[in-house]
């Protein structure tokens, strides 16, 4: 049996995929899992493993586990029309990181100024169906300290 569990990179409010404004996560077209309204501009790696993915423009990135799951990360609503303004890449892809470790920082305020909401997400897109995933209970976590998704398979 494989069991792992997924930190939130994230301090902030719980909100279930199915209220965030965007189609593609509320239908769960990129996998399971949960959003964060962020309080504070930090994203964390969610998980020990490897950058697989980091998006240019520094707004979405992938953390694979050594069970070969993907984590994704995505930070606001249609931010990837900020070309990356207001977010700073701390990591590359390749780099091997650690559960907790800062891997971008970002810019609430002007996430809103440019009139995108900053609620994250993060989903396991391509889980095997063998994959159950269990999601956090409470409303608000922090970040790299609180369980967000718990994952088991029966393989």
């Amino acid at each position: 049996m494989i069991r792992f569990r997924v930190l939130t990179p994230f301090s902030g409010r719980i909100v279930p995929l199915d209220k965030v404004p965007d189609p593609v996560f509320s239908e769960k077209m990129l996998g399971d899992g949960l959003a964060v309204d962020p309080v504070e501009g930090v994203g964390v790696a969610p998980i020990t493993g490897k950058l697989a993915v980091f998006h240019a423009k520094g707004h979405a990135f992938v953390v694979r586990a050594a069970n070969e799951v993907n984590i994704l990360v995505h930070i606001g609503i249609d931010t990837v029309r900020m070309k990356g303004e207001c977010f700073t890449r701390l990591a590359e892809v390749g780099d091997e990181v650690v559960a907790g470790q800062e891997i971008v920082h970002f810019d609430i305020a002007a996430i809103e100024k440019a009139g995108h909401s900053p609620l994250s997400l993060v989903t396991l897109p391509d889980l095997p169906a063998t994959y159950q995933v269990e999601k956090t209970t409470a409303t608000t976590v922090r970040a790299g300290q609180d369980v967000l998704l718990t994952v088991t398979s029966s393989d």
